[in-house]
């Protein structure tokens, strides 16, 4: 309870977005959606994910369009991008793009570690392999559009993604990659991870670190949402949207 009440206090919420607010690549439930309408009212919002900005218009905004948006934060690909909303439409503020031989480097290192790992492309595949999302190169083992249900068995201890990136480190260690999402691996350039997109919420939003909370599923070592604990921002870690709606409610 006391926790609950630490996170009410502050000025502003830092969501993950899969596993947090909504399944793995899926649009945030109604329920969810008027949630987080409700806590724009009096609170101010950022989600970070490992996400595209388009996977985000797809999951979250659609479901926010009667919210206050103004009081809402979009940081896609682990923080490498910002967008705000002015003038009733999305405005991007800062995109941190990889140059094309770095991603090409980085698809090079994934052909050479599924070799090292014996990693076996599946014979059928949803959407792409290995993404590039220009900001981030994300990896998807049964492809980016995967259904939920096959993703969901393939490495639920992180156990073999974690051993991926052991390889791939050996390739581009002057990159950083993490776990993402139910079977991803995201890599960005090095300083690019979700605690530089927290500092660059502490910049744009003039709202101090201590003034900030973080919700997230994904913060072990490894994980995703790791490299917010060392920004010295409260964290809170979450099994999946129902535990997440439950912390909401605590601060409506």
């Amino acid at each position: 309870m006391k926790g609950k009440q630490h996170l009410k206090k502050k000025k502003l919420v830092v969501f993950d977005l899969d596993k947090t607010l909504a399944e793995s690549k899926q649009p945030m439930d109604d329920e969810m959606a008027e949630l987080v309408r409700q806590l724009l009212e009096t609170k101010r919002v950022a989600v970070i994910s490992g996400g595209s900005f388009k996977q985000f218009q797809k999951q979250l905004v659609p479901k926010l369009t009667s919210g206050k948006l103004e009081h809402l934060s979009l940081f896609p690909t682990c923080g490498s991008a910002f967008y705000r909303f002015e003038n009733g439409e999305w405005k991007n503020v800062y995109t941190e793009v990889l140059p094309v031989e770095e991603r090409a480097t980085i698809f090079k290192a994934f052909d050479t570690m599924f070799k090292e790992h014996g990693f076996t492309i599946p014979e059928t595949l949803y959407g792409e392999l290995i993404e590039d999302r220009e900001t981030q190169i994300t990896f998807s083992a049964h492809g980016s559009t995967a259904p939920l249900h096959i993703k969901e068995t393939w490495d639920p201890d992180r156990s073999k993604r974690l051993r991926m990136i052991q390889l791939l480190q050996k390739h581009i260690p002057h990159h950083e990659i993490r776990t993402g999402g139910t079977t991803s691996i995201d890599v960005t350039r090095k300083g690019i991870d979700k605690a530089y997109g927290i500092i660059q919420m502490e910049k744009h939003l003039s709202i101090a670190r201590t003034e900030m909370a973080f919700v997230g599923d994904d913060l072990g070592p490894g994980g995703n949402d790791h490299p917010v604990i060392a920004t010295g921002v409260v964290v809170f870690e979450v099994t999946g949207p129902e535990h997440t709606k439950q912390l909401i409610r605590s601060m409506l």
